[in-house]
C-alpha cells in the first residue's frame, strides 16, 4: 500500500499542492483523535453559540473549525480560509498560493449518537493578479479547484481524494499514515437505491414529489424496479456510500424558505462533493443544471444538490424539466 504523499508524488502532483494536502492531514488526524476520545473529553454537547448559518454549535464543530484554522494559517502556502462557521474568511500568509474552504466536522448533528462524520475541504488558487484580501478571492466556479475531498470518521477514518485525474481512497493506518485502499473509484452509472429527507416531502417542488413518488412505487410503477431508502443526514457518509456502491444523494429546494435556493452551502459542500463526483463517473446538479457550473455570489451561498449514478441524476433533471419549476433558478 502506498503513502499518500507518495501516490501524489508518483503521479506528477504539483509539489506545493502536495505540501498543503500533508498539511490539511494533519489536521483531520488531529480531529479523527478528538472524536475518538468523545465523552471522554467531555467535548460532546452544544455550545451556546450559532454560526452564520443560524445552527447551534456543537463543541466539536468549534473545537474542529479551530484546529483547521491554526494548522492551514500557520503555512506559507495559505493565503486564506472560509468555514461554516466563520463569518467571514480568515487571512493568513500574503504571498500564500491557495485558499481553503472547509465545513470542518459535516453532520455533527450525528455527533452524540455515534454516527459517522466527516470533514470537506475545496482547495482553490488564488487568481493570478489578485489584490488585497477580500471574499473575492473566493469567489470562483467549482470547477476552478484544484483539489477536493473529505475524511469520513467512522469505523475507520478513510479519506476521499481528487486533484482532477480521477478520485482516490486512503485510510488511516495505527502507524498514522494514510495509506491508498481504493484506486480510480468509478461510481455504477445505474442503481437502485436513493437518499432524501422524507419528512420534507409536502414543501418539495412538483417535480421532486413526481420523481420520489415514482422510485416508491417501486418494479409496479413507471420505473419498473424497486429501489431501496437510505438516509443518515450526514453528507460525508452520503456521498461516501455513493462513491462506495452507488445511488443517488438529494437535498432539494424546498418552501420552508423559499428565498432560499437549497440547504447544502455551496463553496465547501457542493462543490468539493460535485468534483470528487464527476470525477468518479457520476453526476452532480442542483436538479437543473451542472452545480460545478455555478457562479458563487458569496462565501456561504445555498444550493440545492442532487448527485450520484449518472443515469438516475440524469432521469430526476428529465423530471424537472417536464414540469414547470415553481423557484426562480
Amino acid at each position: 500500500m502506498q503513502l499518500l504523499s507518495a501516490y501524489l508524488k508518483h503521479h506528477d502532483t504539483d509539489t506545493e499542492l502536495v505540501e498543503l494536502i500533508e498539511i490539511l492531514m494533519v489536521a483531520c488526524k488531529e480531529i479523527a483523535l478528538q472524536l475518538r476520545e468523545g465523552a471522554l473529553a467531555g467535548i460532546h454537547g452544544t455550545t451556546e453559540d450559532t454560526n452564520i448559518q443560524g445552527e447551534t454549535q456543537k463543541k466539536l464543530d468549534v473545537i474542529s473549525n479551530d484546529i483547521l484554522k491554526e494548522v492551514l494559517l500557520g503555512n506559507r502556502l495559505v493565503r486564506g480560509v472560509a468555514s461554516e462557521e466563520e463569518d467571514n474568511p480568515v487571512f493568513g500568509h500574503p504571498e500564500g498560493r491557495f485558499l481553503v474552504t472547509f465545513d470542518p466536522l459535516d453532520g455533527s448533528s450525528n455527533i452524540d449518537i455515534n454516527v459517522s462524520v466527516g470533514t470537506i475541504f475545496s482547495i482553490l488558487e488564488v487568481p493570478e493578479g489578485a489584490g488585497e484580501d477580500s471574499v473575492d478571492l473566493f469567489l470562483q466556479p467549482g470547477r476552478r479547484q484544484v483539489a477536493a475531498g473529505y475524511v469520513l470518521y467512522g469505523p475507520s477514518a478513510v479519506l476521499a481524494l481528487t486533484t482532477g485525474t480521477g478520485v482516490n481512497m486512503f485510510t488511516l493506518a495505527h502507524t498514522g499514515d494514510f495509506l491508498l485502499t481504493r484506486e480510480n473509484v468509478q461510481i455504477p452509472h445505474s442503481t437502485k437505491e436513493f437518499a432524501i429527507n422524507m419528512s420534507n416531502h409536502r414543501h418539495w417542488e412538483p417535480a421532486m414529489r413526481n420523481y420520489i413518488g415514482d422510485l416508491l412505487a417501486g418494479a409496479e410503477g413507471p420505473r419498473e424496479k424497486n429501489y431501496n431508502m437510505r438516509w443518515i443526514a450526514s453528507m460525508v457518509a452520503e456521498v461516501h456510500r455513493v462513491l462506495t456502491r452507488g445511488g443517488i444523494f438529494t437535498y432539494p429546494w424546498d418552501s420552508r424558505d423559499p428565498r432560499k435556493p437549497g440547504k447544502l452551502r455551496l463553496m465547501y459542500e457542493g462543490n468539493p462533493m460535485s468534483l470528487l463526483i464527476e470525477q468518479a463517473g457520476g453526476r452532480s446538479t442542483t436538479c437543473y443544471s451542472d452545480i460545478l457550473d455555478v457562479d458563487p455570489q458569496n462565501i456561504h451561498q445555498r444550493v440545492a444538490v442532487a448527485l450520484g449514478s449518472k443515469e438516475e441524476v440524469e432521469t430526476l433533471m428529465h423530471y424537472h424539466q417536464e414540469t414547470p419549476s415553481i423557484i426562480q433558478q
